[in-house]
């Protein structure tokens, strides 16, 4: 979702530039990877790693050993990465320690909880990377107090929200709340995955609870993670939650579909990172059910709101929104659908040239 705003704009320079997509397998579930692929019309990747999972340190050692090749093969001029995954702080990596240029899309973000893995990825990233593209003041500011050049920082908007704004008259097309027997605005979405909130069986039974509470309002739509459907299973809570009579359990869905379900929610439940920057541009209440936010954005100005995984918070601040005590967001500066096209241009006209 990140990479394809920026393939596109770099076409408009295919006379001057030539790029190449990888894709690292680190995300190999076909609702969480090819499916993104097809929605938003993504060339196929040249070049596919097939890491698979693995744990932190394996996956990243594995991604550096097959992007070395990658690298020798090509000898790019430039490697961009995106986000916080182990995949962007592999590629960067490898790239710096082959005397590659590298930039860094959705830079600067930080949580300031070290206990996350994303946070030691930002912080590792923006540290090796030459230039970096930024989605919000806050990572302007973070940036500048690591040393990082000013010169090389660009504020550039949210690639995340490029994808969403083309995707979204498809996404007003799908048929999928039909398909699940809703109306709009009936139901609330919930997506977990973090370990956080999943790894353990009394936080997962808590959310059984709060689910139960919550279907006393509205209905519950939960697209489940393979993290959290192991867990699950391996507590043997899956039919537990099947049995919640408004709880809806579905399998990951393609970004077209998932936007849609998300547009049509009364609100989210959640403890995605891009989740609170797709309901804040939307404009769609939203519960981060976590501790920290590596994006303050979406709560100074967006309609995101930050609750402690626990429950009486999460309960209160539920029944805030059931009563409709929201706040009225606004969409962020340069989140515009046009990010891509200004770091195509500023790697073209500025960094390549």
């Amino acid at each position: 979702m990140k990479v394809a705003p920026i393939d596109r704009a770099l076409k408009i320079y295919s006379d001057k530039v030539e790029n190449i997509l990888v894709h690292t397998g680190q995300h190999y579930d076909y609702n969480m990877s090819e499916a993104f692929i097809r929605d938003l019309k993504l060339p196929q990747p040249t070049e596919f790693l097939g890491v698979g999972s693995a744990s932190h340190s394996v996956q990243t050692a594995k991604i550096m050993i097959e992007f070395e090749k990658v690298c020798k093969k090509y000898a790019p001029d430039l490697v961009i990465v995106v986000g916080d995954v182990n995949s962007t702080i592999a590629c960067a990596l490898t790239a710096v320690k082959m005397g590659i240029k590298s930039a860094h899309v959705e830079a600067g973000l930080r949580s300031f909880d070290r206990s996350m893995p994303e946070e030691i990825n930002r912080i590792a990233t923006d540290a090796i990377c030459d230039y970096c593209f930024v989605t919000e003041n806050s990572a302007i500011t973070n940036l500048k107090n690591s040393g990082f050049n000013p010169e090389h920082i660009y504020f550039v908007g949210n690639t995340m929200i490029d994808s969403l704004v083309y995707a979204i008259e498809l996404a007003r097309n799908s048929n999928k709340i039909n398909e699940l027997g809703l109306t709009p605005h009936s139901y609330v979405l919930v997506t977990l995955h973090r370990p956080s909130n999943v790894d353990l069986k009394g936080k997962l039974e808590e959310y059984y609870n709060i689910f139960s509470y919550l279907g006393e309002f509205r209905k519950i739509v939960f697209p489940v993670h393979p993290r959290t459907r192991k867990n699950l299973e391996k507590f043997d809570l899956f039919n537990k939650y099947s049995d919640l009579e408004d709880l809806i359990l579905i399998e990951p869905q393609g970004y077209i579909d998932f936007l849609s379900l998300m547009m049509n929610s009364d609100f989210v439940i959640t403890d995605s990172g891009g989740i609170q920057e797709e309901t804040t541009y939307l404009g769609i209440p939203c519960l981060t059910v976590r501790t920290t936010t590596e994006r303050p954005v979406t709560i100074e100005v967006g309609t995101n709101n930050l609750v402690k995984p626990e429950y009486t918070e999460i309960l209160k601040a539920i029944d805030n929104l059931i009563s409709q005590k929201t706040k009225s967001g606004q969409i962020p500066p340069l989140w515009d659908g046009k990010a891509g096209e200004r770091i195509a241009e500023i790697i073209v006209n500025k960094i390549l040239c």
